[in-house]
């Protein structure tokens, strides 16, 4: 496709073409289905767990305010991403505008970074919760849980604003395919003509603080966590203790370990296509399988899941 440009001064693109998941048209239909079912799935999972935490009292403790506030990033997540793609799928128009992809980066990487700080501090929830079991309720008290979720959007929204108003300084003057199926820092790196040293510096910086330091806080509190529970003598207990953890865990492992693939592999086209699928993972799949991960592992949340179902059917 042709280039649309700003102006014929400077040369700065006014749009972006994504090539999204794949070019072969006969696979359009496919996709649309797969993922209109996959996006109908995590919200309605993310609404359901919403749904019990509120109205189950068992519920109503720090571990699922702040899984609460987690389904709530992953509806918000997968909104900025997905529904843009399938709009594309359905009209087969890729073309998107400079301004709306670097809001859709914007939203992106606010949403992922909050949910960076809210696995940390669900880590720290759990080890107050293990090893200071006789202070947790005034450690981890309504305002401590206010501060941590608040602190959470506030360092995430100075990441968010750094990275878009640095890419905004780029210039694009062409090409501006991007190899992806929404915009984001890497693939958009790839098509800069000035030079992406400072943003790739920033991303590198702001990583090791959004992401770095909130994986060292989990692994720290988990050892420690672990440490306290092999002294629990009961079988019971421990498997107890071991189970409420497990579920955390498991995100982190899926979160980070995405996060990780994309952003420490900048600059080829061959990081770009592997990043697609990595994408898939960290803007669907995780935020799918988040509420399966601790419905099905969870008997509190399956009754109130249940309850909710039985009052729908009456």
């Amino acid at each position: 496709k042709d280039l649309k440009l700003m102006d014929e001064g400077n040369q700065t693109l006014t749009e972006f073409i994504l090539l999204g998941l794949t070019e072969r048209w006969e696979l359009q239909p496919v996709l649309f289905a797969i993922f209109l079912l996959a996006y109908v799935a995590t919200v309605g999972g993310n609404l359901g767990i919403l749904a019990a935490i509120l109205v189950e009292p068992k519920l109503h403790t720090p571990m699922y305010f702040f899984l609460g506030n987690l389904s709530m990033l992953d509806i918000g997540c997968v909104s900025v991403t997905v529904p843009p793609m399938l709009v594309r799928l359905l009209s087969q128009e890729q073309a998107v505008p400079f301004a709306a992809c670097l809001s859709q980066l914007f939203f992106f990487h606010l949403f992922a970074g909050v949910d960076c700080f809210l696995l940390t501090a669900m880590a720290y929830d759990r080890f107050l919760a293990i090893c200071h079991p006789l202070t947790y309720t005034t450690r981890m008290g309504p305002r401590v849980q206010a501060v941590l979720v608040g602190a959470s959007w506030a360092c995430s929204l100075g990441n968010a604003l750094t990275h878009t108003v640095a890419l905004s300084t780029l210039d694009f003057c062409g090409p501006n395919v991007v190899n992806h199926f929404y915009c984001d820092l890497p693939p958009l790196f790839h098509l800069a003509c000035s030079s992406t040293r400072l943003n790739e510096l920033l991303l590198f910086a702001l990583g090791v603080i959004m992401a770095g330091a909130p994986m060292i806080l989990i692994v720290t509190s988990y050892l420690q966590v672990a440490a306290a529970v092999l002294q629990i003598r009961s079988a019971e207990g421990q498997r107890k203790a071991f189970s409420t953890c497990s579920s955390h865990l498991a995100i982190v492992g899926i979160f980070y370990g995405a996060g990780i693939f994309s952003y420490m592999r900048l600059g080829s086209i061959e990081a770009s296509d592997q990043s697609k699928g990595v994408g898939i993972l960290n803007t669907v799949l995780s935020p799918m399988l988040n509420p399966l991960i601790y419905s099905l592992r969870n008997p509190d949340v399956q009754g109130a899941l249940r309850g909710l179902l039985a009052l729908s059917l009456a």
